[in-house]
């Protein structure tokens, strides 16, 4: 298989271990992109306003998502927060929920009611090891508040959005020693140290890639809103081993695109941007474009890029992890640049609209089988 010189393929149906659909008019917007983009099978973030802290709210969401769009099998997950204990977790197993996701305070969209000690949640995870249940990690610590900067000394470095991530990986590793056969994803990595991180764990670890983090560095998002999102893209030499770790990784990284979209009032001409990118509606496409720009850089090699690869990011590999199925037995084709991405994805009756990833640009179409 060469993929520069193939003009369709074939592939089954994607999973996306990491959507955002949020609620409301921004649900009803975003939820039937997601087969639009070749994925019929999703694990769904809870960091809702309120946060998804109950088996009860939880399953409420789930079916409000049912009801915009039937033809999508939905995962679910609940947010980890002080209210969640390991009566919560048995009771969820028990229920089908999947997994827990944490955020540390303040990192990110959402997540003002996250983690800010990872010790007291022993019990939950110790309970979750028992139940066979996924923890996902955002992996990144808050910044050092800017008053703070001065004071930083050589033994404690200041954070940033550009550190984030590596600060975090002492806790996530101290996490595994711990609980060495919960399962763990550590979520959208965007550094070649996180991917050592998950590479050096046993094999309950795994990690997320999502399809931006695949084609941007920080150039791309210091100027541009829609390419902004936490963790923050990081540098060229990051960006490709994102790439090599798709092919050469054994399964341990697969899809997780973390599309989250936000109006587009919220990403230009407002005080702060929302961090977010939007790529629900062409997630398939935007891999399979950066796998070949990678390619054309020698990044990774034309013959890396296999149809066992393809089947396994998009989903194979995800979904042992998960333990999942796909029991639907669909298929998607894909098409070279046979799609526009619209600059704007808008609907009548609904006032939200949301810009996506490489607005006014092509990519691979999806056929459904």
């Amino acid at each position: 298989m060469k993929l520069a010189s193939l003009d369709e393929i074939e592939i089954p149906a994607a999973f996306d271990a990491h959507v955002h659909l949020r609620d409301g008019e921004m649900s009803q917007l975003v939820t039937p992109t997601i087969r639009q983009g070749g994925v019929n099978q999703v694990y769904v973030m809870p960091n809702l306003v309120p946060p998804v802290t109950t088996v009860q709210q939880c399953f409420e969401y789930r079916d409000r998502l049912r009801a915009i769009e039937p033809s999508v099998d939905y995962l679910m997950s609940l947010y980890l927060h002080e209210s969640i204990t390991p009566e919560v977790i048995r009771e969820a197993k028990k229920a089908g929920i999947t997994g827990v996701k944490s955020y540390p305070a303040g990192v990110t969209t959402n997540s003002s009611s996250g983690v800010v000690d990872y010790e007291s949640f022993y019990p939950v995870f110790e309970e979750m090891e028992k139940q066979n249940m996924i923890l996902n990690l955002h992996g990144e610590v808050p910044s050092t508040p800017a008053h703070a900067h001065s004071s930083a000394t050589k033994d404690t470095q200041a954070i940033t959005i550009l550190n984030a991530e590596p600060a975090f990986l002492p806790t996530f590793k101290a996490l595994h020693e711990r609980f060495p056969k919960l399962r763990i994803i550590l979520e959208h990595c965007s550094t070649a140290k996180a991917l050592e991180a998950v590479k050096a764990c046993g094999p309950t670890v795994a990690g997320t890639i999502t399809a931006h983090h695949l084609s941007l560095i920080i150039d791309d998002w210091a100027g541009d809103p829609f390419c902004f999102c936490k963790p923050v893209a990081k540098t060229p030499e990051d960006r490709d081993a994102l790439l090599r770790a798709i092919v050469n990784s054994n399964g341990r990284f697969f899809l997780g695109t973390d599309s989250a979209p936000h109006d587009s009032k919220k990403k230009r001409g407002e005080d702060k941007i929302a961090a977010g990118v939007f790529t629900q509606p062409y997630a398939v496409g935007y891999v399979l474009d950066a796998l070949e720009k990678g390619i054309e850089r020698g990044v990774i090699q034309e013959e890396d890029v296999s149809q066992e690869v393809l089947e396994g990011f998009f989903g194979k590999w995800g979904r042992a992890i998960y333990q999942v199925e796909d029991k639907s037995g669909e298929k998607v084709v894909l098409k070279r640049k046979a799609q526009d991405i619209v600059d704007v994805l808008k609907e009548d009756g609904i006032e939200v609209q949301v810009v996506p990833f490489r607005h006014g640009e092509q990519t691979w179409s999806v056929t459904w089988k």
